[in-house]
């Protein structure tokens, strides 16, 4: 019995009146959680996409995202004629750094050939919906600085800067640092 919230095998309905969202084409895009037969084709579209072929992290991946029924954790496949398309993942995340519990896209990519046909958008409506249903009224993401295109998606979609400033340090770096912290004290 799956519980409140959860993702079923149905099709996600995000759908205007004429059955498409604006920009999108026939034939019709399903958004609808990955199964573990969908591996091969995300991989695939990953390392397309990335230029890097990761199949052990994304096995890692379907183990801990790919079962519906994990509380908090989503991964979606847009699926145009019983092709994977693309893919997103997301999971709910509770107050870290004081942030009431919100819904995070880690991942997202559409096969080049699907681009510009709402596969992106529709894929992004069904977590925003699979969010809502787990109870959190915010979608965040991180991205790199010069990634122009995945910036311009977002930011179409109504996304803005958030709350947060993400900081890093090379660890390496950071041993220099608290060493030089030490000979110091």
């Amino acid at each position: 019995m799956a519980r409140p919230g959860a993702m079923s095998d149905q099709a996600s309905a995000i759908e205007d009146d004429a059955g498409l969202l604006p920009g999108e084409v026939d034939p019709p895009i399903v958004v609808r959680p990955a199964r573990p037969a969908d591996l091969p084709e995300v991989i695939a579209i990953d390392t397309i996409v990335t230029g890097l072929e990761k199949s052990e992290y994304w096995s890692a991946i379907e183990r801990r995202y790919g079962n519906a029924e994990r509380a908090g954790r989503g991964f979606l496949v847009a699926e145009v004629e019983g092709e994977v398309a693309g893919f997103v993942l997301g999971e709910v995340r509770d107050w870290e750094f004081g942030s009431p519990p919100c819904g995070w896209v880690f991942a997202i990519d559409v096969h080049p050939r699907f681009r510009l046909a709402g596969v992106g958008t529709r894929l992004v409506a069904g977590m925003a919906d699979w969010f809502r249903r787990e109870g959190v009224a915010t979608m965040r993401t991180i991205l790199a600085r010069d990634n122009t295109l995945i910036l311009s998606f977002f930011r179409s979609l109504g996304m803005t800067t958030g709350p947060f400033i993400p900081l890093e340090i090379d660890l390496a770096r950071m041993e220099m640092v608290l060493h030089d912290r030490e000979s110091v004290a």
